[in-house]
C-alpha cells in the first residue's frame, strides 16, 4: 500500500501515529493566570545534550483557548514547564488527565496526581513521578496545518526518584515507562538488552 497524505489513506483509521511508535510521553506540568495544568504529549522527545533540551508537540485546539490548548497558551504565558515522565503504574490517572477539560481546571487534582513545586522555575510537577525535567522555554516553532505548535526548553533542573536510581544509572526497568502506539493503544518497557557501537 502507498497513500499520499494529502490524498487521504481509505482506512478507517489513520495510521501514521501507528507508524511513528513506541513514543515517550511528556506529562507537561504548566501554571497560569488561570491556575495550573497538566496535560500529556506523545510528541515529545529530548533533542539535545549541552545544553539538555526537550520538545513536544500540540496539534489541536480548544475554543476557549485562542487557537490552541491550554499546556501552550500557559507556557506562552509563563516562559518555563515541567516535563514529567509516565509510568506504567500511573496510567490511569494519565488518561484522566487527557481531557478536553475547560481552561483553568487543574488536572493534577481531577486526576488524583500528587503535585510538587519545581525548584528553578515557577511551574507544578508530579511529585511521584519517576523524572521531572524542569525547563525554560526557548521557542514555540509554528508548523504547518491548524493549531500545530512545536514547544522547545532547555532543561534547568532535574528530578530523579531515588527508586530509579540503581548502581549509579537511572534505571528504567525499576518502573517501566509508558510509551504510546497508534490509536489508543500503549505499551511499557520492560525487556531491555545492550549494544555496543562500532567506536566504543
Amino acid at each position: 500500500m502507498f497513500y499520499r497524505p494529502e490524498d487521504g489513506h481509505g482506512l478507517p483509521h489513520n495510521p501514521f501515529n501507528a507508524v511513528v511508535s513506541p513514543r515517550p510521553i511528556g506529562w507537561i506540568g504548566t501554571r497560569g493566570a488561570m491556575g495550573d495544568n497538566l496535560a500529556p504529549y506523545s510528541f515529545f522527545n529530548a533533542v539535545a545534550y549541552v545544553p539538555p533540551q526537550v520538545m513536544f508537540a500540540s496539534t489541536s485546539a480548544k475554543d476557549d483557548r485562542d487557537g490552541t490548548k491550554d499546556s501552550v497558551a500557559q507556557i506562552r504565558e509563563s516562559g518555563v514547564f515541567s516535563v514529567n515522565i509516565v509510568e506504567y503504574a500511573s496510567r490511569d490517572r494519565m488518561n484522566v488527565s487527557s481531557g478536553a477539560h475547560p481552561a483553568g481546571t487543574d488536572e493534577f487534582a481531577v486526576a488524583g496526581v500528587p503535585k510538587a513545586e519545581c525548584d528553578t522555575i515557577d511551574a507544578p510537577r508530579v511529585a511521584d513521578a519517576p523524572a521531572t525535567l524542569e525547563c525554560k522555554l526557548t521557542q514555540i516553532v509554528t508548523l504547518p496545518g491548524a493549531a500545530n505548535f512545536a514547544v522547545f526548553g532547555e532543561v534547568t533542573g532535574i528530578h530523579l526518584r531515588d527508586d530509579c536510581i540503581v548502581d549509579g544509572r537511572f534505571d528504567v526497568t525499576t518502573f517501566a515507562p509508558l510509551a504510546r502506539l497508534g490509536y489508543r493503544d500503549y505499551t511499557r518497557v520492560g525487556d531491555l538488552f545492550s549494544l555496543k557501537r562500532p567506536d566504543d
